[in-house]
């Protein structure tokens, strides 16, 4: 009876094909647009994550504000009796101060606006090596010795400029020449690709700025609780500072609060992409209702010789379901070729940590719920169809 049922509402598809087409757009459009914000978002959601791994679970990052104001934001900065009571703290290993600004670089006749990052010289193996993950492509590591000496993000060297920035090139910083010592790999987005990173003693010097320091990055001993540690940090730090003006995260916690930031745009896409969806409702409501009004001698046909209620009910539900899983099928492939073509293109520009992710959950949350809409959109007209008189049914004209 199911089967009879199904190819019925093929078959009533199938004649009136440009109504069914134009119904079926409507659920296409909203479906397309879910699964490619969704897919989006997956993609992204796991590079952000895969890049916190890389931090690993040991590390800490503290910044003056509070995160509910956000970092920086009205607050007091840091300085080196700072960065000294942090490394008093039991459990805590490693201490990196940084000290950054967002500053014009020049290269030959041109100039450019990017991010310049002072690290402690005995320090910035470590940060570039161990705790970012990344590795020297061209060049090396300015020695401790090396002054004036820098290493680059991997787009300075053929796509910030307009000339090709080459081992041992100078870029002017502030007025200051500095030679370019080598080139890191990859990272996946132009902001961290473009950075510049310089001793910490000569961003002081050339930022005029001998004590305060932008944040402070550290890493915890092995076996020492990261939480405790946090905890012992928060202490000691607003003891010496008269208050909590500060922010202290795990990587743990910016991995969650990055993630929950994503997730309500994501929410609040998905909603946007709703609205066609509930166009795309009740369009298949609309169609329904005509075609109900259409095959009403149909129906009393069908109750004259013994179909119940549930049976015309069925029938009209088998289409509208019908209606809404062609429409999300199609839907769910060009929402994956969206995806894939903004992923593209992003990764073009540098973007690398916009990617779509595809998956089997999503193609089949895609179809299941595009069924839903449909069938939903179908109770309505369904009921009219089923409570009809069969004797007033077979006299319409």
């Amino acid at each position: 009876m199911r089967l009879e049922y199904l190819s019925l509402a093929v078959r009533n598809i199938r004649h009136r094909k440009m109504r069914s087409w134009l119904t079926i757009l409507g659920i296409f459009i909203g479906i397309a647009a879910v699964v490619g914000l969704i897919s989006l978002s997956q993609g992204m959601n796991a590079a952000v994550a895969q890049q916190f791994e890389m931090l690993g679970a040991d590390t800490i990052t503290v910044m003056p504000g509070r995160m509910a104001a956000g970092p920086g934001f009205g607050a007091k900065p840091f300085t080196n009796d700072d960065v000294k009571v942090i490394e008093r703290v039991r459990g805590v290993d490693t201490v990196v101060p940084m000290l950054y600004r967002t500053q014009e670089v020049k290269f030959r006749d041109e100039s450019k606006f990017t991010f310049v990052i002072g690290i402690p010289a005995d320090k910035i193996e470590k940060v570039v090596f161990d705790l970012s993950g990344l590795h020297i492509t061209k060049g090396r590591l300015p020695p401790e010795t090396d002054k004036y000496g820098i290493v680059v993000g991997h787009m300075i060297e053929n796509n910030f400029f307009d000339k090709t920035v080459s081992v041992g090139d100078k870029l002017e910083i502030v007025g200051t020449d500095f030679k370019v010592r080598g080139f890191l790999s990859e990272v996946g987005n132009p902001s961290d690709d473009t950075q510049i990173y310089v001793h910490l003693d000569t961003a002081r010097e050339i930022f005029d700025e001998p004590d305060n320091v932008d944040a402070i990055f550290l890493q915890v001993k092995n076996g020492a609780d990261v939480e405790k540690v946090s905890d012992d940090i928060v202490k000691e730090l607003k003891d010496a500072r008269g208050q909590e003006d500060f922010s202290v995260m795990t990587s743990s916690q910016l991995s969650e609060t990055v993630g929950s930031v994503l997730g309500v745009i994501q929410l609040v896409f998905i909603g946007i992409a709703s609205i066609s969806l509930l166009v795309g409702g009740v369009g298949i409501m609309n169609t329904m209702y005509t075609s109900v009004r259409e095959r009403t001698r149909e129906i009393g046909v069908m109750k004259a010789i013994g179909a119940r209620n549930s049976d015309v009910m069925s029938v009209f539900l088998f289409e509208s379901g019908m209606l809404g899983l062609v429409g999300g099928s199609i839907g769910v492939v060009t929402g994956f070729a969206l995806s894939k073509s903004v992923e593209m293109i992003a990764q073009g520009a540098g973007y690398m940590i916009l990617k779509a992710a595809i998956t089997p959950e999503l193609v089949l949350l895609g179809l299941g719920f595009s069924f839903i809409v449909g069938v939903l959109s179908g109770v309505l007209p369904a009921r009219n169809a089923a409570k009809m008189n069969p004797v007033d049914a077979l006299r319409y004209e």
